[in-house]
């Protein structure tokens, strides 16, 4: 369905590389967008789809995932009002399939662009051009440190470092108790780190002992922000 032209052009003006466009680049946008509403776990896109567009998250959350051959998730990113995924199919050669797999953990609404419209755009906007790519630099070099974590860190800082980047994103310091509202389980959070739900339960379970982190079904406090933080940092 189409998007009223009024919520579109103040939803772009939100979206870093949208946000110094002229108003007809809003209004020729507007034409090309069309917005779909999701419920909580339906898939937005797959993996094995073949890429046409962009998407846009106008709200609810967004979880990117990949898959290995024997079916085993792994939660690559999480999204939120305002960000973008698959961007990483633009400037690709036809028949590209999507970079992940993209699911709701949260009802929401999802804009769609298709990839040759916003191109086009780009031909007659090197300013949105420029500002795409340095977005798509920034995740680029965000990826590469989550996978260098991965790689490199023990699963105690793995975890520290899963939470720490769950709470700069969703997170909410309620007096130096940091509320990360972010509807996942600890299973799904064990795939963000890279490892099993027993190595996150037990990491868990020191914080817990630390007087650091409470959890509560699918909501979890770090309740020494300051202390939390300190964990990493002062380990560089």
């Amino acid at each position: 369905m189409k998007a009223h032209q009024s919520d579109i052009e103040h939803f772009l003006e939100k979206i870093e590389i949208f946000k110094d466009l002229p108003k007809q680049s809003y209004q020729l946008l507007h034409k090309r967008i069309s917005k779909k509403p999701f419920k909580k776990g339906e898939k937005v896109i797959s993996e094995y789809d073949k890429a046409e567009g962009i998407f846009f998250v106008h709200s609810g959350i967004v979880k990117l995932t990949k898959q290995d051959d024997q079916g085993n998730e792994m939660i690559t990113c999480i999204k939120k009002k305002g960000e973008l995924f698959a961007e990483a199919c633009l400037f690709n050669e036809e028949g590209t399939c999507y970079p992940a797999t993209a699911t709701m953990i949260q009802d929401g609404e999802v804009y769609f662009l298709k990839t040759e419209d916003l191109e086009q755009e780009f031909l007659v906007s090197p300013e949105l051009a420029v500002q795409m790519i340095r977005y798509m630099s920034v995740q680029l070099r965000d990826f590469t440190s989550i996978l260098r974590d991965i790689a490199l860190l023990d699963v105690y800082m793995k975890t520290i470092r899963a939470l720490e980047r769950l709470a700069e994103k969703f997170g909410a310091n309620h007096c130096n108790r940091m509320h990360i509202e972010l509807p996942i389980t600890v299973q799904e959070f064990s795939t963000l780190v890279g490892t099993t739900r027993e190595s996150v339960s037990r990491v868990f379970s020191k914080l817990k002992k630390d007087g650091l982190l409470e959890v509560s079904g699918k909501n979890i406090i770090i309740t020494d922000w300051c202390r939390f933080c300190s964990l990493f940092h002062n380990k560089l």
